[in-house]
């Protein structure tokens, strides 16, 4: 049974009348979608949160319910305020349930590599997101890289996973989705001072030393 969120039309807009829509709960959102007018709603926060907190997140597939109609939609983009987290705006994307789509989904990772268990490395992951295309029916909740084989300084890109079934990947093949580092060496004494060192130990004294002695010669003298 696909998930459906109930929205209502809007009529009316600006900033003034955003506040007013946001502070009853609700947000503003326009859907979008091919031979599909811009329909502006306003949709409940709740049923946001509750789409975003879920597995398949941003990547849900629901159905948007106004007036008599019905649409099968997903999140296309959200607007959220930067300081407050607030979220201000939900753009729609109108689907087609037997047309192929472009998503960007997260990667997992899975175990624990040798590099970092035996050898002291740490893991960089660098890209937590992989693009696919295909049907929204398919459309996977996560991909998963298994690391546990990984040495100190090999990583897996793109070229070595597999794409899940009925869909195809199209993130570049060469981007690098995790590697294992090796930790940074501390710095060793400069040359220079270890040098500087050995020669005052193996040079003449110094000056006080040298001045101290004289001054014994000189009261030998006098004696």
């Amino acid at each position: 049974m696909s998930l459906v969120i109930k929205a209502e039309k809007r009529e009316n807009f600006g900033k003034n009348a955003s506040r007013v829509v946001r502070r009853e709960g609700r947000v503003p959102a326009i859907l979008y979608g091919a031979g599909l007018d811009n329909v502006a709603l306003t949709l409940d926060k709740k049923d946001m949160f509750s789409i975003l907190k879920s597995e398949t997140g941003e990547n849900t597939l629901f159905v948007v319910s106004f007036d008599s109609e019905k649409k099968d939609a997903m999140i296309k983009e959200l607007q959220i305020n930067p300081v407050s987290d607030e979220l201000l705006h939900v753009d729609l994307i109108q689907i087609v349930m037997d047309k192929m789509i472009r998503v960007a989904v997260p990667v997992v990772l899975i175990g624990e590599a040798v590099g970092v268990k035996t050898e002291g490395g740490f893991v960089d992951f660098s890209s937590r997101e992989i693009e696919v295309e295909c049907l929204p029916k398919d459309i996977p909740e996560s991909i998963e890289v298994d690391i546990e084989e990984l040495h100190l300084h090999q990583s897996v890109k793109v070229e070595d996973i597999s794409a899940p079934e009925g869909t195809v990947i199209t993130s570049d093949s060469e981007m690098v989705l995790v590697l294992i580092q090796a930790p940074a060496k501390e710095e060793e004494p400069e040359v220079e001072e270890e040098e500087e060192e050995e020669v005052m130990a193996e040079g003449e004294e110094p000056e006080v030393i040298k001045k101290d002695k004289d001054e014994e010669k000189e009261e030998k003298k006098e004696e």
